[in-house]
């Protein structure tokens, strides 16, 4: 098998994989993400289970870079997940991601797999091998085949160039239509530093820390612990109120380096630090912007669906009550069809399991009051409201009158196109 290795600075310029139609709401157009400082991109051929398209990326970051990771709570988690939990040190060098595989119910073997391709990464990158870390997005159950991956390694530790972000985002790709890609840059104490982020997901997205795969990459000088802490914060409000489908990937992972190698900020120790606020919110906007572009590229969607739950006694309850909606089939389906079908809200919010109370709930479609004081709303509109449900865009309010609890997530349509993608993916 002929290797193929493209220099992240070169990558961009290559065509975009043959794969379904991009979605509907993607972005018109990808972010162009600058080279970032103490971070080498590199992406190859290694055919673990596609011919002729990139499926293994390798990030090499500068001695001193400081890593803070989530990942899934799934009980039935990948080896790639488990070799990077047990990663204690807080620094990193390396992150090799690979994709067709996700080296998840592989038993002991898929363990060792994992090893051999950190182990051998750390030894061309001149590191720990607790320095490296990875992530495998594909097929469950499948031996993930690591030689495929530590032949190629040498040339693509070789290889690595400053910029690349698109290649490196398109390496990750599986079901996803289109790459995902976002940069910002913030102050810390009037310095400015660079945070950049790439993503993949599409299917198998109901998170339960991050989403499938994430990888975050800054050049603020940021330890380990501060990072954890910005991180864990983080995710609440953006990859934790995503779903797509309700299913918990065994392979979410998403981590965020700090290579130091940026503006020459003072010393920050913790996270509460006033000098942060601005990178806080800065990465904040960025995770969000992610996570969206993940609901965005759900299998088969057409409509993205925006849910704010108010009045639930806490905020706990307003977000079950929220994903509880999100996550109905029956909702999905109905926004779809652009059907009005408020009736299946009612329905979502009672098997929450939460609080509620049929008088006080009030529920609206856009701006569309469509039903309150236990009943359908006196000034119902079905044209107004088959109207709020129509658009490539929708909005689901539900307010339930018992408290000040509140929350807001993220959705996408059910449609026939997820089931001829799921029905077909090992075939």
């Amino acid at each position: 098998m002929v290797r193929k290795v493209a220099k992240a600075g070169k990558a961009a310029a290559a065509p975009v994989k043959a794969g379904p139609a991009i979605s509907p709401l993607a972005p018109k157009t990808l972010a162009n993400l600058p080279p970032l400082a103490g971070v080498r991109l590199a992406t190859g051929q290694a055919g673990i289970r596609y011919k002729d398209r990139t499926d293994v990326l390798v990030a090499v970051m500068a001695p001193g870079t400081q890593v803070a990771g989530v990942y899934t709570r799934s009980r039935t988690a990948s080896a790639p997940v488990e070799w990077c939990r047990a990663q204690k040190a807080g620094t990193a060098r390396a992150l090799v991601v690979n994709s067709g595989n996700a080296n998840a119910f592989t038993g002991h073997a898929g363990f060792e797999a994992a090893r051999q391709v950190a182990e051998s990464t750390a030894a061309i990158v001149g590191c720990r091998g607790q320095e490296g870390f990875l992530a495998s997005t594909g097929v469950i159950g499948e031996p993930l085949p690591a030689n495929k991956i530590t032949r190629i390694l040498d040339d693509l530790v070789a290889a690595g160039a400053a910029g690349g972000w698109r290649a490196a985002a398109e390496a990750i790709m599986t079901t996803d239509t289109f790459p995902k890609l976002a940069t910002v840059s913030a102050l810390i104490d009037g310095r400015k530093v660079t945070i950049n982020g790439i993503a993949k997901g599409s299917g198998m997205i109901a998170p339960d820390m991050a989403t499938m795969l994430a990888f975050v990459f800054t050049d603020a000088n940021l330890p380990a612990g501060v990072l954890q802490e910005l991180l864990s914060a983080g995710v609440e409000q953006s990859f934790n109120a995503i779903t797509v489908d309700s299913d918990t990937s065994t392979s979410d992972t998403l981590l965020l380096f700090a290579t130091g190698k940026g503006g020459h900020h003072p010393n920050i120790s913790k996270a509460s630090d006033s000098r942060l606020a601005e990178f806080r919110r800065k990465l904040d906007a960025l995770l969000l912007d992610l996570a969206l572009q993940v609901v965005r590229d759900g299998e088969g969607a057409q409509k993205l669906i925006r849910i704010d739950v108010t009045g639930a006694e806490t905020d706990a309850a307003a977000k079950r009550i929220a994903l509880s909606i999100a996550n109905s089939p029956l909702v999905k389906t109905a926004i779809a069809g652009g059907d009005a079908n408020w009736g299946r809200v009612v329905m979502a919010v009672g098997k929450s399991g939460e609080a509620a109370d049929r008088d006080r709930l009030k529920i609206s479609f856009g701006g569309q009051v469509v039903a309150e004081a236990g009943a359908r709303a006196a000034k119902y509109n079905e044209a107004a409201a088959s109207k709020a449900v129509s658009g490539r865009s929708v909005e689901i309010a539900v307010d339930l009158g018992l408290g000040q609890g509140k929350a807001r997530v993220w959705t996408c349509d059910l449609t026939h196109g997820y089931i001829d993608i799921n029905g077909s993916y090992r075939s």
